[in-house]
């Protein structure tokens, strides 16, 4: 089965976008949660990272299942 990135619905805090990066990586959606501020300390980058991310990547769909 291939493995798709979305936005998380289920494990969101704004808009999804790290716990769907988790999922997809099959990783603590915590640990990409402190990433992506470390980033967004460092110069904004991971800020601006973040508002693109959320708005290019899907939503997940409401019968998707993560198979493992």
């Amino acid at each position: 089965m291939e493995k798709k990135l979305y936005r998380s619905t289920t494990d969101r805090k704004i808009c999804g976008v790290c716990g769907g990066i988790a999922q997809y990586f099959k990783v603590d959606p915590t640990l990409v949660r402190v990433i992506w501020t470390v980033l967004a300390c460092c110069g904004g980058s991971g800020l601006l990272a973040y508002i693109i991310c959320a708005v290019i990547m899907p939503e997940e769909p409401t019968d998707y299942v993560d198979v493992e």
